[in-house]
């Protein structure tokens, strides 16, 4: 870690310790704990996420900012106080990408990362592998609006793998893959040969490679950024078949859901976290568990690809 910034991280014992002796380490995001996830399933989840990575031989780091610290590798109290549990004032946190990590820090709030601020914040501590949902993208009517999250800016320059159920279906999958094209994003398809959608398997939007071995997907990583490519990689993991939505169903929620936040003039960084919740209640809670599952399968996967990633260096 650069020495002029340390003043404004803590790193938590154990992850400090595996950074040291080079462990594998798996970052996991806050974002879905402060805004994601309604209490208390957003800290159930969490407490699942870390859990699933710790039995599968890695280091859980839950990434955000507590009291105007950059927190790696958050513990259970400092995870309930982002929580936004309703009623209780101490638990108050923003949501926070890149651009609003000073801000926290100066104020000395809580708040959950997005996927862009986890990837520079664990990039800045050694962190080579995350853990996450689905990426963010380029938002549906984006081409006008140009509503594109940041998470595909900071993919282009930071080097992390991400490994994600491709991008929520909220979004527009095609123009998104499109930017990362543009970025020079590789898109690994882990065992499958489409884009995913997060909540069904597959999409009609192409991969760039597929691989079909967590070794084989450490070695890709370790090869492109030893040649010197800067950026990430997405290693899409499809959410498991038994735990998908149906297509109709979900794409006709996602229809009324967008309409919804038309008609409620909703954008920007307030988009996402709105028509996952509309989703939520016009499937009656389907996309909510599936989401789970997907958490659930994502931080298994980035686990083994980080005991080989760091076994195999």
């Amino acid at each position: 870690m650069y020495s002029d910034i340390t003043k404004y991280f803590e790193i938590s014992p154990r992850v400090k310790e595996g950074l040291v002796n080079s462990e594998p380490v798996v970052a996991l995001e806050s974002s879905i704990i402060s805004h994601g996830m309604p209490y208390p399933t957003n800290l159930e989840v969490a407490k699942m996420a870390e859990e699933v990575v710790t039995e599968n031989g890695a280091i859980p780091a839950t990434i955000g900012v507590w009291k105007g610290k950059i927190v790696v590798g958050m513990d259970e109290q400092q995870r309930y106080e982002i929580s936004n549990k309703p009623g209780d004032e101490t638990t108050v946190a923003m949501k926070a990408s890149v651009k609003g990590i000073p801000f926290a820090v100066i104020q000395k709030r809580n708040a959950g990362f997005t996927i862009a601020a986890i990837l520079r914040a664990a990039s800045i501590a050694g962190i080579r592998i995350m853990a996450t949902g689905g990426i963010g993208g380029v938002s549906r009517g984006g081409e006008f609006t140009m509503d594109v999250s940041a998470d595909l800016e900071e993919l282009g320059h930071t080097s992390v793998g991400v490994v994600a159920a491709g991008c929520k279906s909220i979004l527009d999958i095609g123009r998104t893959k499109e930017v990362l094209e543009t970025k020079d994003v590789p898109v690994i398809g882990l065992g499958c040969d489409s884009f995913p959608a997060f909540f069904t398997p597959s999409s009609q939007y192409r991969i760039d490679y597929r691989i079909d071995s967590y070794d084989e997907a450490a070695e890709f990583l370790r090869t492109k950024w030893e040649l010197g490519f800067q950026g990430a990689a997405i290693l899409c993991n499809p959410v498991p078949a038994q735990y998908a939505m149906d297509q109709e169903i979900i794409d006709e929620a996602i229809r009324k859901a967008t309409e919804m936040a038309k008609e409620n003039a909703v954008g920007g960084e307030h988009n996402t976290p709105f028509l996952l919740d509309r989703v939520s209640e016009l499937t009656g809670g389907a996309s909510l568990r599936t989401n789970i599952e997907v958490i659930r399968n994502n931080a298994k996967t980035a686990a083994l690809i980080a005991k080989s990633y760091w076994n195999h260096r």
